[in-house]
């Protein structure tokens, strides 16, 4: 009967040492190619990957170089400008048609496309950083600080958005597009507050949360340090949602008169249509005037959905590691036991 040499055990265990001893440590180059390949390549290759991804950011960076580039080169529509009601796809000056007024409507969207944009990000910001800094003081702080952060969240969740917002609008009639909205943020920040509360009740007594603690770190730092890079994919993800929110409240707030009519904008044009063109009772003469900036606001909402779609699969962990390339070959040693 052969029996083993434990001799030869141990040979093998110096084997493996020598093998992760010879090993050196990446040199600068390297950890550099793997910084790149983490944090750019590899969400390159997880968007490339997933169609969703690909078009909801393709979207999103059309409309800022239409809002950006695109509007100087595209005179601003004045009255008189082509003939009344001309049907779509026509001439090359107004490939849309044109409104009750002879203006282009493709002109109209182009310039209406700089302050959709600066409603959606300016509304999702302020909803995002309300929402950030009660939902994490709430959750890390508990006690005192959770009881009143949350009974102010429950608050604003029991007050019916549309009519506050209604108000306000009625008694300080907005004329900035970043007011408009900051002031559409008021009632999409609780949601977020809440939910990121109950995250950080868990991630607050992880051990290494317990250790800044003892160390002596002030609450600022921990949540500055610890606490937020685990909660940025999640915020990342539903400043999409909130972004598109705000602009279906915006829109529809200029459709019904609610929001003041002057300048360009998808509601407001909708209005027009809807009142003055009569685009649903005769859809033959003006309907073109009022489809299309319904259809830009269909991309513009599939392109956010998408995209928070898209967000979710780049800070997903097992995508990451399933698409992160080695630094070197040295990672892919194998050592045969």
């Amino acid at each position: 009967m052969a029996t083993s040499d434990p001799n030869d055990n141990q040979a093998d265990d110096i084997d493996v040492f020598n093998i992760v001893a010879d090993s050196d440590p990446l040199t600068r180059k390297e950890r550099l190619f793997r910084w790149i390949d983490l944090n750019i390549f590899t969400p390159y290759r997880i968007i490339r990957s997933d169609w969703r991804a690909s078009f909801g950011i393709a979207m999103i960076i059309f409309l800022v170089f239409v809002g950006t580039v695109v509007i100087r080169f595209i005179p601003y529509p004045r009255v008189g400008d082509y003939p009344r009601y001309a049907p779509p796809f026509q001439s090359l000056a107004y490939p849309l048609g044109t409104d009750n007024g002879g203006r282009g409507i493709l002109a109209q969207l182009v310039h209406a496309t700089p302050d959709m944009l600066i409603i959606a990000f300016s509304g999702a910001v302020v909803a995002m950083s309300i929402g950030v800094v009660i939902g994490t003081v709430a959750g890390y702080k508990g006690g005192y600080w959770d009881e009143v952060l949350m009974g102010i969240s429950d608050v604003v969740i029991c007050i019916p958005g549309l009519p506050l917002i209604i108000v306000i609008v009625a008694i300080y009639p907005p004329t900035s597009p970043w007011l408009v909205g900051f002031i559409l943020a008021i009632d999409n920040w609780p949601g977020l507050a809440r939910a990121l509360r109950s995250q950080v009740l868990t991630i607050r007594e992880e051990s290494y949360i317990e250790a800044g603690r003892a160390m002596g770190r002030n609450s600022g730092e921990i949540l500055w340090d610890d606490v937020m890079p685990q909660l940025m994919p999640y915020i990342t993800i539903r400043s999409a949602g909130a972004a598109r929110g705000v602009i279906f409240q915006s829109v529809g707030l200029y459709f019904i008169g609610v929001l003041p009519q002057g300048g360009l904008n998808w509601g407001v044009m909708m209005n027009d249509a809807y009142n003055i063109g009569s685009a649903v009772s005769n859809p033959g003469l003006s309907g073109h005037w009022l489809y299309a900036p319904m259809f830009v606001l269909l991309l513009m909402s599939m392109g956010l959905i998408l995209l928070s779609q898209g967000l979710d699969r780049i800070f997903n962990p097992r995508l990451r590691a399933r698409h992160e390339k080695k630094a070197s070959e040295k990672d892919e040693i194998e050592v045969d036991l």
